[in-house]
């Protein structure tokens, strides 16, 4: 049921959905070239995914907003609960997605490009679980319409600040390295991220639930 409507938000945004896996492609190699920072991809990669998460994201909640969907998909037997989940799974398929497709650019463009390392993963995933995981329960609560002026303003200046803020961490040599003074190896370390991305993640889908169960549709 829940990849059902998953698709649902895929058909939605169809006719710009290849243009913007080209940009997941490319997007990272211009940033790249563009921002001279030696921090393994995660600039050119999160600001890729985050913009890329937030057009698509956007997209589907404007044309749902225009054309009445959840209320109509919930008079199905879609439940509310079931559509809350889809708008997670959405963000984590096209996180995915991205994933993906710049592996598959590393190997086609080796100079061009640097692979993936999990620091850079856990990073994107966590900043991402952070911003969507305000951003949905938020946008469940006041609706679109209040809600699409700040979270563009904020997207849009993410890409402003975040290179600024690790110039920064550099030139006073701060390392990106997330250690804990904990005895675990470094491998279950670097997949710390990824973890509070998750939690972060279901903590906000039970506050969207909660939400959007009392919401008069």
């Amino acid at each position: 049921m829940l990849i059902n409507l998953v698709l649902k938000d895929l058909m939605l945004v169809k006719k710009y959905l290849f243009v913007l896996l080209v940009f997941a492609a490319i997007g990272p190699i211009y940033i790249s070239s563009k921002v001279d920072f030696n921090n393994g991809g995660l600039v050119g990669f999160l600001l890729t995914v985050l913009l890329l998460e937030y057009i698509l994201f956007g997209m589907v909640s404007k044309f749902e907003d225009k054309y009445k969907g959840a209320a109509l998909l919930c008079a199905t037997p879609y439940t509310r609960n079931s559509f809350v989940k889809a708008k997670y799974l959405f963000i984590f398929v096209i996180f995915i997605c991205s994933v993906i497709i710049h592996i598959i650019t590393s190997v086609i463009m080796p100079s061009g490009i640097e692979k993936l390392n999990i620091t850079t993963l856990g990073i994107t995933f966590l900043i991402l679980s952070i911003i969507f995981g305000i951003l949905i329960p938020v946008q469940f609560k006041f609706g679109y319409d209040k809600t699409k002026l700040i979270s563009f303003f904020t997207i849009f200046l993410i890409p402003f600040v975040f290179p600024a803020v690790i110039g920064w961490f550099q030139s006073n040599h701060i390392s990106f390295a997330i250690t804990f003074p904990f005895p675990f190896p470094e491998i279950i370390q670097a997949w710390i991220p990824c973890f509070l991305a998750l939690v972060i993640g279901c903590v906000s889908m039970v506050i969207s639930l909660k939400i959007y169960a009392k919401k008069d549709l």
